[in-house]
């Protein structure tokens, strides 16, 4: 791992207008060891960021520039919040001596076959994982050059099912997910059911079966938590927040257990973490209480007639589910605390 003998940190962001780099940008902007360098984007370069970001005050002024390797060189850590398939162009050109640190698709699939199928582009390659919460993640991230940034539903349910795994209450096969998310996931770009006179009141699926690209990044994640041939039915649901997402993962349990067994087993595996919060009995997660923060809320039941673990997990998709995880990630690959400027909690109501 390089050492940054530099008190500041020239932190770069390509991307900075959508709402992924928007979001890096409000995390960094409380930091007094972070330089916030190149602003960068493409269809947007030359206009001004308060325009994008009113909330980013600071920044208002700064001129967004055109996103090239120029623009990007001299800095300690690049962050990329690019369209899926955009970024390996991006990464190429920086030095191996730049932390970059990609919240897109590119890099986070390690089988090609599955970023063939549910991309239908090469596949760039694979980086080390940003989700530190993964048995010995924290070790590969430690001497990390490149980070991949997990999906937003990915980070959720492997949060939620994890401890079953890593515990044998479950073993990967027939778990049923269904997640109701706000529509940033989805980004800035206009599409006709996002717009609020189609998206308030109401409530959609999509992406409904097997179909949505974040099934195999979750499946990549069961394995490394001992699932052998995980199956996953996955429903998302877009719902009128505009950031969020709560996570009700089932899946049959191996054995029966009581729900004190269960929730013992999750005590044990998330003591410590300083971002995964198993929720006291009787209390269920709720995306509001998590607004705006790096935090998880999870709670686990046992559905004794239908022999299923039920497990809930609620984060804010656009902190801990991307911009947040980024950080956290950086500050684990630099050598820094983990929850350095991640210590912010949840707005309620």
């Amino acid at each position: 791992m390089r050492i940054i003998m530099r008190m500041t940190l020239r932190i770069a962001v390509a991307g900075c207008t959508g709402y992924a780099g928007g979001e890096v940008l409000r995390i960094l902007l409380g930091r007094d060891d972070i330089e916030i360098g190149a602003l960068t984007a493409k269809s947007s370069a030359g206009t001004r960021l308060g325009t994008h970001h009113q909330h980013l005050t600071p920044l208002f002024d700064r001129v967004v520039q055109d996103t090239t390797a120029e623009n990007l060189a001299g800095h300690d850590v690049v962050f990329l919040g690019l369209p899926h398939g955009a970024s390996a162009e991006v990464a190429a050109q920086l030095g191996d001596d730049v932390l970059v640190i990609d919240a897109g698709a590119d890099f986070r699939l390690e089988s090609a076959d599955d970023w063939v199928r549910f991309y239908g582009t090469a596949h760039a390659g694979t980086w080390p994982y940003g989700l530190p919460e993964l048995p010995g993640q924290r070790a590969l991230l430690a001497s990390a050059r490149r980070i991949a940034v997990p999906g937003c539903f990915p980070t959720s349910v492997t949060l939620a099912l994890g401890p079953a795994l890593t515990g044998g209450l479950v073993d990967g096969r027939d778990v049923v997910v269904v997640a109701p998310t706000g529509p940033s996931g989805a980004g800035k770009a206009l599409k006709p059911h996002l717009l609020g006179s189609e998206l308030m009141g109401s409530a959609s699926a999509y992406g409904v079966g097997g179909v949505h690209r974040h099934v195999p990044e979750m499946a990549q994640n069961f394995r490394k938590l001992g699932a052998v041939d995980p199956t996953i039915s996955f429903t998302p649901v877009l719902v009128p927040m505009a950031r969020g997402i709560l996570a009700t993962v089932t899946a049959p349990l191996l054995e029966p257990v009581t729900i004190a067994q269960a929730r013992a087993v999750y005590a044990e595996a998330w003591a410590g973490e300083p971002f995964v919060h198993l929720l006291p009995e009787g209390l269920w997660p709720q995306t509001q209480s998590i607004l705006g923060s790096n935090h998880v809320h999870v709670q686990v039941a046992v559905d004794t007639a239908a022999g299923r673990l039920v497990a809930v997990a609620a984060l804010d998709n656009l902190t801990k589910g991307t911009a947040g995880g980024a950080v956290q990630s950086m500050n684990i690959a630099l050598g820094l605390p983990e929850t350095l400027g991640l210590t912010m909690w949840g707005v309620a109501p």
